[in-house]
């Protein structure tokens, strides 16, 4: 049995590091902006008169779509930093977006001031056909002005 590598024992004692909250503000133009973007056409997320009229009573986000920054998370750097660092220092400097998975609980309003934070979860070590990969994944979480978890998204990175 093979014993973990360097940059494993560092990723390792990295998870369970929480970035401070940031804070993210949804604006009802922003929504439009957004959607329109992305190319998504539903009322939902433009027409105030459809949106009055739906189940939700109002504008709300297309998925996906958390409002623009209002205060960055400073200590984002403190914590993230050390583990991009640790597959840098180890020679992995192909850092690439491997997936992300939602989970929504609420949806987001025009209006809404969502806190942010992130959370480095896990760490996998791989052999590939071109060599070593490790695959990062961090957890963010969402809540809205009121208390309530709006949503949770897990982002993997690929590093190799």
């Amino acid at each position: 049995m093979s014993s973990e590598s360097e940059v494993m024992t560092e990723l390792r004692g990295l998870i369970g590091r929480t970035t401070e909250p940031g804070i993210r503000e949804v604006e009802f133009g922003a929504i439009r902006r957004y959607a329109e973007a992305v190319g998504n056409p539903n009322p939902l997320y433009h027409d105030v008169e459809y949106a009055r009229s739906s189940t939700y009573g109002e504008v709300i986000a297309p998925p996906g779509f958390f409002g623009w920054m209002k205060k960055v998370s400073a200590g984002a750097i403190e914590v993230l930093g050390p583990v991009f660092a640790a597959v840098l220092n180890a020679g992995l400097v192909r850092i690439l977006d491997a997936g992300i998975d939602y989970e929504f609980f609420l949806p987001v309003r025009a209006g809404d001031v969502l806190t942010w934070w992130a959370k480095f979860v896990d760490a996998a070590e791989r052999e590939g056909k071109s060599g070593r990969m490790v695959f990062l994944t961090m957890e963010l979480s969402y809540m809205n002005q009121n208390g309530d978890l709006v949503a949770k998204v897990k982002q993997t990175f690929l590093a190799r």
